[in-house]
């Protein structure tokens, strides 16, 4: 069976339609929905563009990429004709995680709204997890300590950017950075702009336009693929209590 007649029947499934009633909204008739379901005609441009327009899913992702990994119809709609899939299940109808692997984590600004790119990513599993569309993403450098060189950080997507939370930390995707993890803080009101903060005050703060954001990813936990020292564990205790006195000082500045 193609792609899109496999797309077509699961679609309209999840959407809880008979044929009868999918053929009314669209117009068309009973059998030939039928026909396109089991392959037994292809659809034309018009009826693709209908099917487009009804799904909310652009033309190209309904005949080249299957759809049937879907749990519901609540895709997540991300700039100009491109989707993202909520939540990625396995055959227990268990969440997954897709991971940017670090050699694959240049190319993702080049990949990200390629459905094809995505869909190779390796998967896991975390049962801990909350629920939301997640993805892990390699670490680089160490601008966010006590995160090290090489960890992963799990993200949960944001699809909105007035969700922001001042002083939480995101992976953003930027036009000219690339892929980054950092401290954010919202200057929208003021001037459109986000500000991104290191935990490594050795790096300076900069601002982005939100123009130039392509994907905001807020931390759900992290993932460390090397063992701390003795004295990193030290370090990191005490970087830890300075954050943590900043965000009350800063909360007790509003009072």
């Amino acid at each position: 069976m193609k792609i899109i007649s496999k797309n077509i029947r699961h679609l309209r499934t999840l959407k809880g339609l008979s044929q009868e009633l999918f053929a009314e909204e669209l117009g068309v008739t009973r059998s030939r929905i039928s026909a396109y379901e089991e392959n037994r005609s292809s659809p034309t441009i018009e009826m693709l563009i209908k099917f487009s327009d009804y799904f909310k899913i652009p033309v190209d992702i309904l005949i080249r990429n299957d759809l049937t990994k879907a749990i519901d119809t609540s895709f997540i709609e991300v700039g100009n004709k491109r989707i993202l899939f909520p939540i990625a299940v396995n055959e227990n109808n268990e969440d997954l995680i897709e991971i940017v692997p670090v050699k694959a984590s240049a190319g993702y600004l080049a990949g990200y709204d390629d459905p094809e790119y995505i869909e190779q990513l390796d998967k896991i599993k975390l049962p801990f997890i909350p629920t939301g569309k997640h993805r892990a993403f390699p670490i680089k450098g160490d601008s966010m300590l006590p995160m090290k060189d090489g960890s992963y950080i799990v993200g949960r997507f944001t699809d909105n950017i007035d969700d922001i939370v001042d002083g939480k930390t995101y992976v953003l995707l930027t036009l000219n950075e690339g892929m980054v993890y950092k401290r954010v803080y919202s200057k929208i009101e003021e001037n459109g702009m986000l500000l991104l903060v290191s935990d490594n005050t050795n790096y300076k703060n900069y601002e982005v336009h939100i123009s130039e954001v392509f994907e905001l990813w807020e931390f759900t936990c992290s993932i460390n693929t090397q063992e701390y020292s003795m004295q990193e564990l030290k370090i990191s205790s005490i970087l830890n209590m300075f954050n943590s006195l900043g965000v009350e000082l800063e909360a007790l500045k509003k009072l």
